[in-house]
């Protein structure tokens, strides 16, 4: 296993993280043995990152439970601010929210730090520099070592870039963004700038939310589509690009799968990409393709199907800034819009 460091911090992480979302009973796998099995077969071939997160039902403590004995050799990193419930306040990244959020996740951890504690969603309603004196605090107390953010606008990590140095704070560490053969966006901004600043990326998707494990095809059905579990999964514009890459991986002798992880993990602004097997089988075929290195008329080619900086269709759980989301926030009241 070839270990990356992770930004600045000095943590040296496999180019495989392990997603914890589908060891929640409720989404994923219902067996927590069989979870920690997974687990453990994953630490064993030298993935040592894991990342859950508070809202992913009960995975922190599935996660918890399977690395006793092990935590030591686990980065460990959970993520906080998506809503967990019906209460205004259980969300977000506030300072009240937060203190609280974090000392539940350790608890359901089984653990006394979390290795990278990640603010899930950019919270618009919570200014950064209140965000980052809770969690800079959380790290002088010795519960959290770093710090990082989920699907951030490369102007809003700059920004908290600048107020981390202006204030005093400890800056953030990490980002975490969507990133595939199919998803390409962060190519354009977001990877220069974390590069720029040394912070390292964790991307999420690399499969494309399933469409590139080659068991969704163009007019075909399959238990993903029956059962409505993405929605982009009848995005023609994604399906068509999926349609040219799999005869592209089949010249190449490679599984689609295989294709897509060492494409994601090739780009040197990525530091890991983030797996999430539900089953052995699927860990299985992950770990055999770790080692594919995608030669450069390989990307090239790539690049003519999904050029550089580009997004095919739209993702699922992609970031919409306030700006885009709220009305108000885009139109002039009714008395004002008068022409010049």
């Amino acid at each position: 296993m070839q270990y990356r460091t992770l930004g600045r911090t000095g943590i040296r992480v496999s180019p495989y993280a392990l997603g914890a979302l589908m060891f929640a009973t409720s989404v994923g796998n219902p067996d927590p043995d069989d979870s920690a099995r997974i687990i453990h077969k994953a630490l064993d071939a030298g993935i040592n990152l894991i990342d859950t997160a508070d809202v992913y039902g009960d995975s922190e403590e599935v996660v918890g439970k399977a690395i006793e004995g092990r935590r030591d050799r686990v980065v460990l990193a959970t993520k906080v601010g998506r809503p967990l419930g019906d209460d205004p306040n259980e969300r977000g990244a506030s300072r009240r929210w937060i203190t609280t959020a974090v000392e539940n996740s350790l608890r359901r951890l089984r653990t006394d730090h979390i290795d990278l504690y990640q603010i899930h969603r950019r919270d618009p309603g919570t200014d950064v520099e209140e965000t980052l004196s809770v969690l800079s605090d959380l790290i002088r107390s010795g519960k959290v070592r770093a710090i990082g953010t989920s699907t951030t606008p490369a102007s809003d990590l700059v920004e908290a870039q600048w107020v981390a140095e202006r204030r005093g704070l400890v800056r953030f560490h990490t980002e975490q963004p969507p990133y595939s053969l199919l998803d390409r966006g962060i190519e354009r901004e977001v990877l220069p700038v974390a590069r720029r600043h040394g912070l390292g990326t964790l991307v999420w998707g690399p499969l494309g939310q399933g469409l590139l494990t080659g068991r969704v095809r163009k007019g075909g059905r399959n238990e993903l589509r029956r059962a409505g579990l993405v929605r982009h999964l009848d995005d023609e514009r994604r399906l068509d690009a999926v349609e040219r890459l799999v005869p592209l991986a089949a010249e190449a002798g490679l599984p689609l799968t295989h294709l897509a992880m060492a494409f994601t993990i090739a780009h040197p602004g990525v530091t890991s990409a983030i797996v999430g097997p539900r089953t052995m089988a699927h860990l299985d075929d992950l770990l055999a393709g770790l080692d594919v290195a995608l030669d450069d008329d390989l990307l090239d080619r790539i690049d003519e199907i999904v050029p550089p900086g580009t997004d095919v269709g739209t993702l699922d759980q992609v970031f919409v800034p306030p700006a885009l989301q709220r009305p108000e926030l885009r139109r002039r009241p009714v008395g004002e819009r008068r022409a010049a």
